[in-house]
């Protein structure tokens, strides 16, 4: 059985998940944009949290992390490659490297782009992809410190993960990311099959994740970035996808 997965909403825009195995209790919180709702979701699912999983060091991805750890008394567990950046971990983790909380298997996978020591965690069994700001619905993260090939092989990485898994980001950002794909990608079906389902979603005050990955594969112009015909709309026919890759990002820093 797949387990439950709370979408929990902080701040302006940002999410933290809370995943749960029914039948141990075990718990995992991705991210810690903010204590106070985290907690209260903690607590609604039975009180107890195994371990806090943080994908990198900005502020509204750790702000929250001391006070849940004080009041959970979970390990905090993220990138060693970014220790020195992050609230101080029970564990640090690397590039590849599996690991286990409860019944939870989870696999690391370097994401460097939005920031040099950003991460990602992959859970095969809970078919889910905890992408922080790597990887949005119908968009990516800024480049603050890795560079544009950093990011697109970020992106590869991500692209060839089963297409069934849930994508799990840090932000509701879909609408807006939606608006900018249909500039670059104007004639794409299922991008305004997206669109339509967005609006109807933030109509009802609903979240717009998870989304399968095979459905960010037919709509995120980020992630087709190799796709001929998008390459050619761009004027950028017969050019390498990190050239292509490399336009959007600075036509969508540009957008407004």
């Amino acid at each position: 059985m797949v387990p439950k997965i709370d979408v929990i909403a902080c701040l302006s825009d940002n999410y933290a998940y809370l995943l749960r195995d029914e039948e141990s209790g075990a718990a995992v919180v991705f991210d810690a944009p903010e204590a106070a709702p985290i907690l209260a979701a903690v607590e609604a699912s039975g009180g107890r949290l195994d371990a806090l999983l943080l994908t990198h060091h900005h502020g509204d991805h750790i702000e929250g992390a001391a006070d849940i750890v004080g009041r959970t008394g979970a390990k905090l567990i993220g990138a060693a490659a970014d220790a020195h950046r992050l609230p101080p971990l029970d564990r640090a983790v690397a590039d590849g490297e599996g690991f286990s909380v409860g019944p939870f298997g989870f696999r690391v996978i370097a994401t460097p782009g939005h920031t040099r020591g950003h991460i990602v965690y992959h859970a095969p069994a809970a078919r889910a992809l905890f992408s922080g700001d790597t990887l949005f619905s119908l968009g990516c993260g800024r480049l603050f410190e890795g560079s544009v090939a950093d990011m697109w092989e970020s992106l590869l990485r991500l692209a060839a993960l089963p297409p069934e898994t849930g994508v799990y980001p840090g932000h509701e950002y879909t609408a807006s990311n939606g608006r900018f794909a249909l500039t670059v990608d104007p004639d794409n079906a299922a991008l305004a099959e997206r669109i339509a389902e967005v609006e109807a979603l933030r109509a009802a005050g609903r979240p717009t994740v998870p989304v399968p990955l095979r459905r960010e594969l037919l709509t995120n112009p980020f992630l087709r970035a190799g796709d001929p015909g998008l390459a050619a709309r761009l004027g950028l026919a017969g050019h390498p996808a990190v050239e292509v890759f490399a336009e959007l990002r600075r036509r969508k820093d540009g957008f407004r």
